[in-house]
């Protein structure tokens, strides 16, 4: 039986050893409201179980936040190793999608208003 301190380290240590040690990558940090989604390529056999497991994840498009929950993973740990498939072309990422300005706010108003008159 091991002692609560011990196992708080070894899962202090896992993140380290899954990224290798990296605390960032080749790329800037991805936000975590990033869509990501597996690009269907072949994997190599000799890819790390975690890669594997973010690849089976991200089947359909979820966010870096999503990736990192299903994973029990933390965020910065997902970061690094998306950013891994990334490179690689194993995954594709989408950028979030800008918050809509005032001015695009109006003129959607005007047109919901427009519709609306006509009914």
């Amino acid at each position: 039986m091991t002692e609560p301190g011990e196992e708080r380290t070894t899962a202090a240590v896992r993140p380290y050893v899954i990224t290798r040690g990296r605390a960032g990558s080749s790329r800037d940090a991805l936000p975590l409201e990033t869509l990501v989604k597996s690009s269907g390529s072949a994997l190599p056999p000799a890819l790390q179980p975690e890669y594997r497991r973010i690849v089976r994840c991200c089947q359909g498009l979820l966010s870096v936040a999503e990736v990192a929950a299903h994973l029990g993973q933390p965020p910065a740990v997902v970061q690094v190793l998306l950013a891994d498939l990334i490179d690689w072309g194993h995954i594709v990422a989408r950028p979030p999608i800008r918050v809509a300005e005032r001015a695009d706010m109006d003129l959607l108003r005007k047109v919901l208003d427009g519709l609306e008159s006509k009914l």
